[in-house]
């Protein structure tokens, strides 16, 4: 017998899409490419298989007039967009009156001022797209509307909460909201365990001294960034920190261990004056996939999302795909190569960043890194920007990439401390891009854009005016 629905107001919804793409004799699956558009397109094409629909897979790094135009190309009666299609309504209306195909659409981004028939969206039903349900969220929902009368796809729950942690949804020491359902789901089939635990990434993978060495959301004078700290840290602990020579990581230690090692991390934060709000940063909710191998990338949500978000920066989308759908073979071998290059590459990006310091506007702050920084990861660089002393935390920064000859790649990032001041990243992006014939979009507190080339100080100055007013 089926399960009840895990977001009720969204029920018809996923219900009236699931009817759609029963009827349909085969469906192309078009997907965003990153860490939720991936679980997004793992989840819907598993729950696709298992109602037996037939299929294809693609991904786009952004859904424009040309990609939308290829994907009516290919010539499905029927396209499921997941992780995006809902703030390109306007160009996929067209081709729908058109009659090239009917889109389906599973998404968690602002809707453009456009409505289909086939379109499940938190949003719609007033639930936050950006901190309380992801792509890959929407997907599953649609995923538990197409089980049978005797289906259970309550196990693809363990790759939306991926998604949902890969789309920064846990960043206030948590999912939340209707992401909360999703996890009861697939603690309740048995495929995830959520606890609370040390709110630090790689307990799977790290070795101690890298665990604490590398935590850069809560900054501990004399541990974080200090290999010499974190190390003469641990070996005061009556805790045995290595076995046979070998550091232990975090997930080697019993809890009694983990205990002794958390308490006196708080009490050295304490003591060295760390504000109470982030020594309470510390402290989370771990999400753990428990059929995974203990001690690998696969095993910890956080590390999982790391992974893939490695295999869609270098366009490998399909790599990506093929992890989530269960290959641990020549799949995970070359995702494992592209985030060791990603991290390479990351490392190399926040260190340029670091030498050549950012410009400050009145109400944001921004770095051009040209070609020096792969458009790809530019945002991700962006975003460790902030936590790091290179950045004024006060001020969202914008940075830019060379996307082409002609066009310039914008990825800004915010806080959630500015966002409650008013702070909406995807107006920002959005508006100050389609002043200069660009266009953007995202979520409030990380969005991104594309625009003409030289228009960079024209969309700086109008960007600037918006954050000014919002923040006002």
């Amino acid at each position: 017998m089926a399960v009840a629905a895990p977001v009720s107001d969204l029920a018809d919804r996923a219900t009236d899409c699931a009817d759609r793409l029963r009827e349909a004799g085969r469906v192309l699956l078009a997907s965003h490419i990153d860490a939720d558009g991936i679980t997004s397109a793992a989840v819907a094409s598993t729950a696709l298989a298992r109602a037996g629909i037939d299929h294809e897979v693609v991904f786009e790094k952004q859904l424009d007039a040309d990609s939308i135009a290829g994907i009516a190309a290919r010539e499905f009666d029927v396209v499921l967009f997941t992780d995006f299609g809902s703030g390109q309504l306007d160009v996929i209306a067209a081709h729908e009156d058109r009659g090239d195909f009917v889109p389906v659409i599973a998404d968690h981004h602002q809707p453009a001022d456009r409505d289909t028939r086939f379109h499940l969206n938190p949003l719609l039903e007033g639930i936050d797209g950006a901190s309380e349900l992801s792509g890959a969220g929407a997907s599953y929902l649609l995923a538990r509307a197409l089980e049978g009368p005797d289906g259970d796809n309550r196990d693809l729950a363990a790759l939306a909460v991926v998604g949902a942690v890969g789309d920064m949804q846990d960043s206030d020491g948590g999912l939340v909201g209707a992401n909360e359902s999703i996890v009861a789901d697939g603690v309740d089939a048995g495929v995830l365990e959520a606890r609370t635990d040390l709110d630090l990434y790689g307990r799977q993978t790290r070795p101690l001294p890298k665990l604490l060495e590398y935590a850069s959301d809560v900054k501990i004078p004399g541990i974080s960034n200090d290999e010499a700290g974190a190390i003469s840290f641990l070996t005061d602990l009556d805790v045995d920190v290595k076995r046979d020579g070998e550091w232990r990581r975090w997930v080697d230690l019993d809890a009694e261990e983990r205990q002794t090692l958390a308490s006196a991390l708080m009490r050295r934060a304490v003591a060295s004056g760390v504000p109470s709000d982030r020594i309470e940063a510390l402290v989370g909710t771990s999400y753990t996939l428990v059929d995974e191998e203990p001690g690998t990338e696969l095993r910890d949500v956080s590390e999982f999302s790391t992974l893939l978000n490695a295999t869609a920066r270098y366009e490998r989308g399909d790599i990506g795909l093929a992890v989530c759908l269960g290959d641990r073979g020549d799949a995970l071998a070359e995702a494992r190569r592209l985030l060791r290059t990603h991290r390479r590459n990351l490392s190399e990006g926040l260190q340029w960043v670091k030498n050549e310091g950012v410009t400050h506007e009145e109400h944001l702050q921004w770095f051009d890194a040209g070609s020096r920084i792969r458009e790809t990861i530019v945002g991700i660089v962006a975003g460790m920007a902030v936590g790091s002393p290179a950045v004024d935390r006060s001020k969202p920064v914008i940075a830019f990439a060379e996307e082409s000859a002609e066009e310039l790649k914008v990825s800004s990032r915010g806080s959630h401390a500015l966002v409650r001041r008013g702070l909406d990243l995807s107006t920002v992006m959005r508006e100050a891009s389609q002043s200069v014939g660009g266009d953007g979009g995202g979520h409030d507190v990380a969005a991104g854009a594309t625009i003409p080339i030289d228009e960079r100080d024209a969309f700086l100055a109008e960007a600037d005016r918006i954050v000014g007013d919002q923040l006002s």
